[in-house]
């Protein structure tokens, strides 16, 4: 009976270490691109690192029920995009004074400055349901059965979904290019 549990406590602790080093394995691999979704998600960089760390939490704890490896980033997505919702059950937000935010000065030029502003405006103006697609396929490099079922929704659904979102950053670029011709002309 002694010799019994010696054998099961080796079993359970060779388990954790298979798990420990599966978990380790998952956060080396995927921890840059979750975090850069979060990013693009919530646009705070400390919110984002509290979301990946909840992520990964979550991650630790339900680890056996990832059967197929390869399906790892689309369940750490899941989890951080529930992990998100859930940040809006929990709590209020606080306002932020707008002279105690700080700019950066990334090196670029004023104009790439701006372009890459007007952009990222343009692309967040999109709604939610053209946004979501259109960043996952850029961020990640989803293809459309990818983003299908990350976001439970049919392929060509998908598919028609990044048509409308490109051809509205389209149309918003050309106006600005035609309000900023005619300033300029």
């Amino acid at each position: 009976m002694f010799s019994r549990n010696k054998n099961q406590d080796a079993k359970v602790s060779n388990d954790m270490a298979n798990k420990q080093k599966r978990y380790e394995a998952l956060v080396l691999a995927l921890h840059s691109d979750i975090f850069r979704y979060a990013y693009w998600l919530v646009k705070d960089k400390a919110v984002a690192e509290d979301i990946v760390q909840e992520t990964f939490l979550r991650a630790w704890k339900s680890l056996d029920s990832l059967k197929d490896e390869k399906a790892a980033k689309s369940w750490l997505i899941t989890i951080l995009r529930r992990e998100n919702a859930r940040r809006f059950e929990r709590k209020q937000f606080d306002l932020v004074d707008i002279d105690d935010v700080s700019i950066e000065d990334d090196g670029l030029t004023n104009e790439t400055q701006l372009e890459h502003k007007e952009l990222r405006d343009i692309m967040a103006s999109l709604s939610e349901e053209y946004r979501e697609p259109l960043m996952l396929q850029i961020i990640f490099g989803y293809s459309g059965e990818e983003i299908a079922a990350q976001l439970d929704l049919n392929k060509n659904t998908v598919m028609t979904r990044l048509f409308r979102a490109r051809n509205q950053v389209k149309e918003a670029l050309e106006k600005t290019d035609m309000k900023w011709g005619a300033q300029n002309g």
